[in-house]
C-alpha cells in the first residue's frame, strides 16, 4: 500500500519565504496548504506550481489576527489534507521605517496584533491538532521569527522586532509544552532575505543596499530559508526541538 504523502500548513504561503518552503516541501513530494490574506491571485499561482510538481496544493483565505478565522482555517486544512504533519507559522508584517517614539498607536496594536497574537492563535491550533503518539514519526511547528529579535533593528523597525523576540519565548516555551505530545517546536531566524516585504517596510531596496555588511558578502535567498524549515521539519532533525536557528549570513 503505498505510504500517504506527509502534509504541511503555511500560513502567509502566498509569497516570499512562505512560497518558497511551498515549493520546496512540494520538492518533496508532500501536499501543502497555505493561507493569504489579500492577494488570492498569488496564492493561486503558488498552488498551481505544486500542483506541476504532483503533489496536493489548498488555499485559504485567513487574516492571522482574527481567532475564528484561525481556527475555522486550520480546521479546513486538516479536512482538506486529511490531517496535518507540519505546520509553518510565517505569516507576519513590517511597517516603514522609524524611530519608536514617532510611531502611531495603531501600527504598534497591528503589529502585535498580526505577528505576535496571530501567531499564538495559529500555534494554539496547531498544538490541538498534532498530537500524536510516541511510536510515531514527530510532528513539527516551525516559527519564522528574525534575526532582529537579537539585533533589535534600531531606528527602523524596534516594534517589528519586539513581537520576533516574543516570538522566540514562545518556541521556547512550547517546544517543552508539547515534547509530550511528539510535537518539536523551533524557530528559524533569516537575517536579510531578498523578498518583498522590504517594500513594505518602504525601502525596496533594502537587502540590496545592505547586502555587503553581512559577514558572507551578500543578502539571503528565500530558498535558503526555505531548506532550513524543511530540515527543521524532517526526521533529520527528529532530535532537534526548542532550537533558535540563525540563518543569518554570519550577521
Amino acid at each position: 500500500m503505498m505510504q500517504k504523502a506527509k502534509t504541511m500548513l503555511i500560513t502567509g504561503g502566498s509569497r516570499g519565504i512562505g512560497r518558497a518552503v511551498a515549493l520546496a516541501a512540494a520538492a518533496r513530494g508532500w501536499d501543502v496548504a497555505i493561507t493569504y490574506r489579500q492577494n488570492q491571485a498569488e496564492a493561486e499561482g503558488v498552488a498551481r506550481s505544486v500542483r506541476a510538481l504532483g503533489c496536493r496544493a489548498e488555499i485559504l483565505s485567513c487574516d492571522i489576527a482574527n481567532e475564528e478565522q484561525v481556527q475555522r482555517m486550520f480546521a479546513q486544512a486538516s479536512d482538506l489534507l486529511d490531517g496535518l504533519d507540519y505546520v509553518v507559522l510565517n505569516a507576519g508584517i513590517v511597517a516603514p521605517s522609524m524611530r519608536l517614539a514617532d510611531m502611531e498607536g495603531a501600527r504598534l496594536r497591528e503589529m502585535v496584533n498580526t505577528n505576535l497574537l496571530g501567531t499564538l492563535y495559529a500555534a494554539r491550533e496547531a498544538a490541538r491538532l498534532l498530537p500524536r503518539p510516541k511510536s510515531a514519526q514527530s510532528a513539527a511547528i516551525v516559527i519564522l521569527s528574525s534575526a532582529a529579535a537579537r539585533l533589535g533593528s534600531p531606528f527602523e523597525y524596534v516594534d517589528y522586532a519586539a513581537t520576533k523576540g516574543a516570538l522566540d519565548s514562545l518556541t521556547l516555551g512550547l517546544a517543552k509544552e508539547l515534547a509530550p505530545d511528539n510535537i518539536r517546536v523551533n524557530a528559524v531566524r533569516p537575517g536579510l532575505i531578498e523578498t518583498d516585504i522590504h517594500a513594505s517596510g518602504g525601502q525596496p531596496d533594502r537587502a540590496a543596499r545592505l547586502g555587503a555588511q553581512v559577514p558572507l558578502g551578500r543578502p539571503g535567498r528565500a530558498d535558503e530559508i526555505a531548506e532550513a524549515v524543511l530540515w527543521l521539519c524532517s526526521e533529520a532533525a527528529s532530535y532537534t526541538t526548542g532550537a533558535l536557528l540563525d540563518v543569518a549570513g554570519g550577521r
